[in-house]
């Protein structure tokens, strides 16, 4: 439960490291509505097509079908435009701090038409190598006025990058692929031969990453020919001026839902069972939200240092995703949208590390912190805060070796689902990715099987999975997977066993995901945590995904839903009775006289607990 504390008036300063969104002035003398509504819906257009021409000629399954990627427009101070709808939330966070390294570095004179720049780097960028960012920039009548930016996950950038990369075990940025630091892949037009040749020649997927290169170089150039049409059409000040409106009047929209909530200081606690590395210690996270008139401070100073393993970042996302989650989840985003958000993250957090921290399973404890961000709101927020959800991107599906078809390398990549957390007026989502992702899905069936030498034997939701509330956390899943070929696996991903997803208002933590392995000749599964875990033919993973916690007192869930949760075996029977209270018949109807009764008793023995509890303590 989230713990609130003194209210206070005093404002939050953000020491070095840290960063507030601040959107552009509103205008003095607004646009007239019809143009304004029509350039508003434009901007996310030509962001929507950019992801559109993206997936259609990516070759990266991660891209065209997963959808791990975003577009966007931002402009020159490194304030987001637009982004595609279903863009990665925890991608686009963090693409103005691109953009404004790369005008310190390049200046506004060392741009020209034609040039592509390619960066993945730590320093700035602070997200595993795999997430490759291509921008472009773009110039009307001479004047640069904005990039078009791709940010996709490549098959591979060399090192321990394969799939979807090296994991919190890989020691430092070195062993885990190519950095490359703001390069001009093409300069005024003209392909740089050597960069492209380093590229080619340490990658093992080459024909896969290049190709999906010059996929994302492709989106840009269409955006850089549909700006010119709205230009051409609306002129340099009516655009520039409507995208100023625009930000003052999303942040108004954002602030007006933080002022209805209650001036004070917030805070929630929560944790990662270790880093991966030292697994005798947990990462703390801690979290304090101060709502002051209408703007939200995050502060995560409490977080964890920066670690030896690999789960560190250098990212805002965590706390933009869950200030655009609370105020305005179904708006488009732009810079507006944390023009009342400061956020406070010190440098050598472990949300702002420091190069050359590893980063490689920078996106593990992400969705946790943002979770634990709105379950500081919870009290504030009763009627919309959810319980946790699975908190993890995901069961990653990641098998690679040799095809003996082709005598090519191959990789089999996808993300499961997990379930999230019960809300206030209804059941979690089950099988769902991390708040942090946007439009990701799981890869087909049919496609992993066509392309790859693997059987998927069963992808099914996990009975019981979802912790027991009056409103249901949702379900995780249970992907079974048998190689036809020797290869690798990946199962480096630390969980959440001692930390699951929790319960609001006495709603029942859900369960954790996991990685389960059987060789061949073996009867029993056994739980796998390594990278590039070399196995045999024949063998058999369960990519397991946790559920999401409940929301309120199970006993308090209707005893129809219940009984319908069994017939879809999503319930067990035996959960039915023992944390629903809910006695079905044999042939599943509902024994009504019976559910009284056994619903009496489990409270009567929750109320005897809780005496017994407060006399241990007052002890």
């Amino acid at each position: 439960m989230s713990k609130k504390v003194k209210s206070t008036t005093k404002s939050a300063k953000s020491p070095k490291g840290a960063k507030s969104a601040k959107g552009s002035k509103r205008s003095k003398k607004p646009l007239d509505p019809v143009t304004l509504e029509v350039i508003r819906n434009a901007l996310p257009a030509v962001a929507n097509e950019m992801a559109a021409d993206l997936q259609r000629t990516s070759y990266n399954m991660m891209i065209y079908e997963v959808r791990d990627f975003c577009t966007s427009l931002v402009n020159t101070k490194g304030e987001l435009i637009a982004q595609n709808v279903g863009g990665v939330s925890h991608f686009v966070a963090d693409l103005g701090v691109i953009i404004t390294d790369a005008m310190k570095r390049y200046g506004p004179k060392g741009f020209a038409d034609g040039d592509v720049i390619i960066t993945n780097h730590q320093a700035v960028a602070g997200q595993h190598l795999n997430n490759i960012v291509i921008y472009t920039p773009y110039f009307y009548k001479g004047e640069l006025l904005l990039f078009a930016m791709v940010r996709a996950h490549w098959i591979d950038v060399g090192g321990m990058s394969t799939g979807f990369g090296a994991g919190p075990s890989v020691g430092d940025p070195w062993l885990e692929g190519l950095q490359l630091d703001q390069l001009k892949i093409y300069e005024r037009g003209k392909l740089n031969e050597t960069l492209y040749r380093v590229l080619k020649d340490n990658i093992r997927f080459p024909e896969s990453s290049l190709g999906d290169m010059k996929s994302q170089m492709a989106a840009c150039r269409l955006a850089v020919r549909r700006m010119d049409e709205l230009f051409d059409k609306y002129g340099r000040d009516t655009i520039l001026e409507a995208i100023g409106q625009i930000f003052g009047e999303t942040e108004r929209k954002c602030r007006n839902v933080v002022e209805k909530l209650k001036d004070g200081v917030y805070e929630a606690t929560s944790f990662l069972d270790h880093d991966g590395v030292k697994r005798d210690e947990r990462v703390p996270i801690s979290v304090k939200v101060t709502i002051d008139r209408g703007r939200m401070t995050i502060d995560l100073s409490g977080c964890s240092g920066e670690r030896k393993a690999g789960i560190n970042s250098r990212t805002y996302a965590a706390a933009r995703v869950a200030y655009k989650a609370l105020t305005g989840p179904l708006e488009p985003v732009n810079e507006g949208s944390f023009g009342a958000l400061n956020v406070i993250i010190p440098e050598g957090n472990v949300m702002m590390a420091r190069y050359p921290a590893p980063m490689a399973g920078w996106s593990v404890i992400v969705p946790t912190v943002v979770d634990t961000i709105i379950k500081a709101l919870a009290d504030a927020m009763t009627d919309r805060v959810p319980a946790g959800h699975h908190g993890l991107l995901g069961g990653s599906i990641v098998f690679f070796g040799l095809h003996p078809k082709t005598g090519r390398r191959f990789v089999v990549q996808s993300i499961e689902g997990g379930g999230w957390g019960g809300r206030p007026t209804e059941d979690g989502e089950s099988a769902t990715v991390s708040v942090c992702q946007g439009d990701v899905r799981n890869a087909s069936i049919e496609g992993i099987e066509l392309k790859c030498p693997v059987v998927v034997e069963s992808r099914a939701l996990r009975i019981d999975s979802g912790g027991g509330g009056k409103h249901r956390g949702g379900l995780g899943l249970d992907t079974c997977v048998r190689n036809l070929v020797d290869g690798r696996w990946n199962f480096d991903h630390p969980r959440r066993e001692q930390c699951p997803p929790w319960g609001l208002w006495g709603g029942k933590a859900g369960t954790h995901g996991d990685f389960l392995l059987r060789l061949p000749g073996e009867n029993d599964f056994r739980s796998m945590e390594a990278p590039h875990y070399p196995v045999p033919v024949q063998s058999e993973v369960i990519v397991r995904t946790g559920g999401g916690g409940g929301w309120g007192d199970p006993l308090e869930r209707d005893p129809g839903l219940v009984r319908a949760d069994v017939i879809e075996e999503l319930v067990s029977r035996r959960a039915a009775e023992e944390l629903y209270g809910v006695v079905l018949r044999d042939d599943l109807t509902l024994n009504e006289e019976q559910t009284e009764r056994r619903r009496n008793a489990l409270r009567s023995a929750a109320k005897r607990e809780e005496h017994n509890g407060s006399r241990h303590r007052d002890a």
